[in-house]
């Protein structure tokens, strides 16, 4: 017998599978990891395919030198997805394997733990005829009437009952009463939220009808759904009751969430739900935990799992839905290798294993919207709050009035007077600064020179963290101390401009002294479990005003919550992007439904500098429909996605020189090629060679082809032409790679 196996090196002259030997006795499955000789070394790799025949000569073969695991690690479900993901991100499937398995899996990086265990090895009536006659030692005594009961017990939890067993289990063993013997100790990931109890929910009129569509579908071909209602409507416990028909019938469920922030609550909800089948899958996890996770999955004990994207390649036995919540976010789109969009791959898996996908969002994509009214998707809509909860009271402030007015605070008259109300009444609040760290940048009053990344072209953020101060770099993390005088020219008139989270809490603490505040952002939820400390202090009401960035903007449902502010609109507004309008609504809308979705009412104060735009008035009345009509016709007019495709040809090198050379001659064999297939130029509308609009970062200068393109199958073509023309054309001096709408073209 022959199997062919993808060896777990990413280099395009070793992207095929290699055929090898079985050795007699050796059992092996497709998905199964295995080492293999390669070279002059050993490598790992995964079995695609078994045969009992080759056209390459026996001889020439070499062995598998073992297998890695006895089972699968892939299963038959995961390994197709991988090949579809090779092929359509045009890569090697090594790289889409990786995806499929924990990383510290590959290289033997983690091992299973495992913890000294006891069990009796007489009948229980020996044990305790045995304690009974136990004169000398009380421990010995106590410990087999504690394992009498004939189950295995830990020898951390007798510690518990009988102080220092060790000794004494030792001399049972000798006895031949017990016996001690390693087990599995598996790590479950803990953390600060406390499980919530199921409640024994009833579902609204709207959430049933919702629920009524899905249901037919899970034990049937499958289906796509996009879930649309206002905050607050309840599109949680739609998929929570579908979740729990979808095990009923023995099938299991993956739960998406577009922030590791969003995660500690979702595993609450649903380990109260549905207790030890939840497991949870994200980065912050230890190598341990996420190991152990991926292991409850792959042997089927977990059979609902809560996590970021990467979670929608669980191993789950028999898939029957995945959700995704929040499915506008741009979380969900993979910028690194092998570049996906979680929703394609979602789609991908459902389709292949006739499950029910189900996207969710009070303000779903543009695409996503469109597609469902053009019948792609089934659309779901919950246009009320639960219990019929009004939706909360919106107040635009104009930010210039309030300068003309001697108000020079990040916070309005009107916020402020909102926050000491909120307080007083020892309710709670949420404001959202779409900035972290103090002031947004640094500049000499005198010749305008702002202190910028010595490796990336973007000016410094202060911060306060440190016991000076220090500026800090939020693409790649570089930090140097606030200059006393002008590097350009030598002026001591530094200031500091804008603000961040920071300064935001500074403000409030300032005006609210005592009343306690928490702030998140990524300043200060790094390292284990840091998103949910600070959710569960305010979830607590130990913590009152939670101040932050993006990520408190949603999904997050706290009853007590009555004030949002949104601090500084602008920031949404202005951003150099076509998509910048549809992330500023669905920012101010997502973080405005956090309002008044418990008994209370709530109030929404926006603070913005252009109160008359539009996308605030949709905002302010939640009004979905009529800001997707208005996008859709701005985007149709200039041509924008989904009408084209916006691509570019991104190109990176340590020298700018060799950036500008790299991309000048990829330009010209991209219009030669056009030149060539007139039904591709016929296509393509613009193609721009320019510099991005941050042109050097974290040490490499960039350059970039951009290119608007007609939706069709000639585009397609087009797009695997420039693939496998960067493949052929890499070079240690430049790299350069193809993305297609990518989440920013900057």
């Amino acid at each position: 017998m022959y199997c062919q196996v993808i060896v777990d090196i990413v280099h395009e002259n070793v992207a095929k599978p290699f055929t090898y030997v079985i050795p007699d006795g050796m059992e092996l499955s497709v998905g199964q990891r295995v080492a293999v000789p390669f070279g002059h070394r050993e490598k790992e790799g995964v079995v695609v395919a078994l045969t009992g025949e080759t056209d390459i000569d026996a001889e020439k073969l070499r062995a598998v030198a073992r297998p890695l695991e006895d089972w699968a690690a892939i299963p038959p479900e995961l390994m197709a997805l991988a090949g579809d993901m090779a092929r359509e991100s045009h890569c090697p499937m090594a790289e889409t394997l990786r995806l499929m398995l924990p990383a510290q899996m590959r290289g033997g990086r983690v091992h299973e733990k495992t913890e000294k265990a006891a069990r009796l090895v007489v009948s229980s009536e020996e044990a305790l005829s045995a304690a009974d006659a136990e004169k000398r030692s009380p421990k010995r005594a106590a410990l087999l009437r504690l394992l009498s009961d004939g189950e295995e017990h830990s020898v951390r939890s007798l510690a518990e009952e009988v102080k220092d067993p060790s000794d004494a289990l030792r001399k049972l063993a000798e006895q031949g009463l017990i016996e001690l013997y390693d087990r599995e100790s598996l790590r479950s990931p803990g953390g600060s939220w406390r499980e919530t109890r199921d409640p024994g929910y009833t579902l609204t009129p709207d959430q049933r009808e919702a629920l009524d569509e899905i249901l037919p579908c899970l034990a049937g071909k499958g289906g796509r759904f996009l879930l649309h209602g206002v905050t607050g409507s309840g599109k949680t416990e739609v998929f929570m009751a579908a979740v729990r028909e979808t095990l009923a019938i023995g099938r299991s469920a993956i739960i998406l969430v577009p922030e590791i922030a969003l995660t500690p609550q979702m595993v609450s909800w649903f380990r109260g739900r549905f207790g030890p089948v939840a497991a949870v899958i994200h980065s912050r996890l230890s190598a341990g935990e996420r190991y152990d996770e991926w292991r409850r999955i792959r042997r089927g004990e977990a059979r609902v799992v809560i996590g970021a994207r990467s979670a929608v390649f669980s191993p789950v036995n028999n898939l029957g839905m995945i959700v995704i919540d929040e499915e506008h976010e741009s979380t969900y789109l993979n910028d690194r290798h092998p570049r996906y969009d979680t929703r394609d791959v979602a789609a991908n898996r459902c389709a292949r294993e006739k499950a029910v996908m189900i996207l969710a969002s009070a303000t779903p994509s543009i695409l996503s919207f469109a597609k469902a009214r053009r019948g792609d998707y089934v659309l779901l809509e919950m246009p009320e709050r639960v219990n019929r909860h009004p939706l909360p009271e919106v107040e635009v402030i104009d930010m210039r009035q309030e300068l003309e007015g001697g108000n020079r605070s990040v916070l309005s008259g009107a916020l402020s007077r909102a926050l000491k109300e909120c307080a007083a009444r020892h309710e709670q609040a949420i404001l959202l600064m779409n900035r972290r760290g103090y002031n947004s940048f640094v500049s000499c009053r005198s010749c305008g020179y702002v202190v910028k990344c010595p490796n990336c072209d973007i000016s410094m953020t202060y911060h306060t963290n440190a016991a000076d101060g220090l500026l800090r770099c939020h693409y790649c993390g570089s930090a140097v101390p606030p200059p006393e005088k002008c590097p350009a020219c030598g002026s001591r008139y530094i200031k500091y401009f804008g603000a961040g989270t920071q300064k935001v809490e500074e403000e409030v603490r300032k005006l609210l002294p005592g009343v306690t505040t928490a702030r998140m952002d990524y300043d200060t939820t790094g390292g284990k479990d840091g998103h949910g400390k600070i959710l569960e202090e305010f979830r607590s009401g130990r913590a009152r005003i939670l101040i932050g960035t993006q990520m408190i903007a949603k999904g997050l449902d706290f009853p007590q919550v009555t004030l949002v502010g949104v601090v500084a609109a602008d920031l949404a507004l202005n951003l150099p992007d076509y998509r910048s309008r549809e992330r500023a609504f669905q920012l101010f809308t997502q973080v405005a439904g956090r309002a008044g979705r418990g008994e209370k009412p709530g109030r929404v104060i926006i603070q913005t500098y252009k109160p008359e735009d539009p996308v605030i008035g949709f905002a302010s009345r939640q009004d979905y429909r009529a800001f997707f009509e208005s996008e859709f016709r701005r985007r149709r007019n200039s041509l924008y996605p989904p009408f084209t495709n916006l691509a570019r040809i991104l190109v990176e090198s340590a020298r700018e020189d060799e950036a500008e050379k790299k991309a000048k001659a990829l330009e010209e064999t991209v219009r030669a090629a056009l030149g060539e297939h007139p039904a591709w130029q016929k296509k393509v509308i613009t193609l721009l060679n320019e510099e991005p609009g941050v042109k050097f970062l974290r040490g490499k200068h960039r350059r970039h082809l951009l290119m608007k393109t007609l939706v069709s199958k000639e585009t397609e073509e087009f797009f695997a032409f420039l693939t496998d023309l960067l493949e052929d054309t890499q070079s240690a001096e430049a790299d350069a790679w193809l993305e297609v709408n990518p989440t920013t073209m900057i």
